[in-house]
């Protein structure tokens, strides 16, 4: 059903010996969805991914301009009770059209807001996507990637599709619980922690050290332009390519963080000595989690002495002691999240084709999938790509 109110309602069942049944709403504006989004958004499960603001700014700023928004709300079909949303749209990509998440490349998880935290079988998911793809406009094919398995401990019901299967992709994080202050000698690794509080000290032989969170709409213009000098420098060097070199996506990062100033959901903070900035992290808080996304750092202030690692470590303190008892690090198999002691866990993808040209564009994913993780498997290989892609960008620069 789209948001014109005479036109059908889906209804669809999950199949035989099952009862579950949803019906299907399609929303093309965010305006006519967002008094539900935002009841959600307070009351169900949602990752700080899925927030209305952040994903409104996607919308506004990043999404195509020849892109469709395509926002599915899914509804008990009994009791009319909303189950959850899904943020989707539908694009052009060489020649064909695909249905994907709202995401644009500034949303590491692709996860519905659930209304609650009523389990999900393979069976209600099967049936609530059947709902979902009969209110979804034509398209060739559809690519959901980043989709966690679990959201606040609840099943993800993409997650649980027979069409999902496991990526090249992981995210870590460690839950934290307990004092704030002896946080990081119980959950981290005890080399962490040794070399955390001796990093510290070191720091501190500069001047007085401090993990500052930006509260003005000045500070945040100071810390977002350091974290933008600090991390493009790092990443040149390495010759890595970052999003944050397109316009749009500095300014969508920008207006999120001056907006966030009104209800905390994004915050900058700087680990500095006295008025020099070791280091700036860019993050979202929704519930009880901290996800750390954007990091920028000062890899030259003091010798053998990481102030990225430092600043995640005073971040956790912060955030415990606020009582959050989540610590996301994202995706990415980076050496450092395992030298913390963090948690890792699979993404899952979904690639559905529709169409001959859709099941063309699906195989050469799948391909494309599979010569990257046959890559990755053999680390020699896997160093000389990179060595040769990390030169190629430092031309291109």
């Amino acid at each position: 059903m789209t948001d014109r109110p005479d036109v059908p309602v889906s209804l669809v069942a999950a199949g035989t010996g099952t009862s579950a049944r949803y019906t299907a709403r399609l929303h093309t504006s965010l305006d006519s969805v967002k008094p539900l989004w935002l009841r959600l958004e307070a009351n169900g499960l949602c990752t700080g991914h899925q927030a209305f603001a952040w994903v409104e700014g996607i919308a506004r700023r990043l999404m195509p301009k020849s892109a469709d928004l395509l926002v599915v709300e899914v509804n008990d079909a009994a009791t009319g009770a909303p189950a959850m949303l899904l943020p989707l749209m539908r694009r052009r990509a060489l020649g064909h059209h695909v249905i994907e998440w709202l995401s644009c490349g500034v949303c590491d998880y692709s996860a519905p807001l659930l209304a609650d935290a009523t389990p999900w079988t393979q069976q209600s998911a099967a049936a609530a996507w059947a709902a979902v793809r009969a209110v979804l406009p034509p398209a060739d094919r559809i690519h959901v990637a980043g989709i966690p398995q679990r959201i606040h401990g609840v099943a993800n019901p993409l997650a649980l599709l027979s069409a999902s299967r496991d990526s090249i992709q992981i995210a870590s994080g460690l839950a934290m619980d307990g004092e704030p202050e002896t946080l990081i000698k119980r959950i981290c690794k005890s080399s962490f922690a040794k070399n955390f509080h001796k990093h510290c000290r070191r720091f501190e032989q500069m001047g007085k050290l401090d993990l500052v969170e930006a509260r003005t709409p000045d500070m945040v213009e100071k810390q977002f332009a350091t974290l933008l000098e600090l991390r493009l420098n790092r990443f040149r060097e390495l010759g890595r390519f970052d999003l944050l070199t397109q316009a749009p996506v500095v300014a969508f990062y920008r207006d999120a963080a001056l907006q966030g100033l009104s209800d905390g959901s994004v915050r900058l903070f700087g680990l500095r000595v006295g008025e020099a900035y070791l280091a700036v992290i860019y993050v979202l808080i929704m519930k009880d989690t901290l996800h750390a996304l954007l990091l920028g750092i000062d890899q030259d202030a003091v010798a053998n002495t990481p102030p990225g690692l430092t600043t995640i470590g005073k971040l956790m303190m912060w955030a415990r002691a606020r009582g959050l008892n989540y610590f996301d690090l994202s995706v990415g198999g980076q050496g450092y999240k395992r030298h913390i002691g963090a948690s890792s866990a699979v993404l899952a993808e979904l690639c559905e084709a529709m169409t001959l040209r859709g099941r063309g564009a699906t195989a050469y994913i799948k391909l494309r999938g599979k010569t990257e993780l046959f890559v990755r498997s053999r680390p020699g290989l896997f160093k000389a790509v990179q060595g040769v892609m990390r030169r190629l960008r430092r031309l291109k620069n």
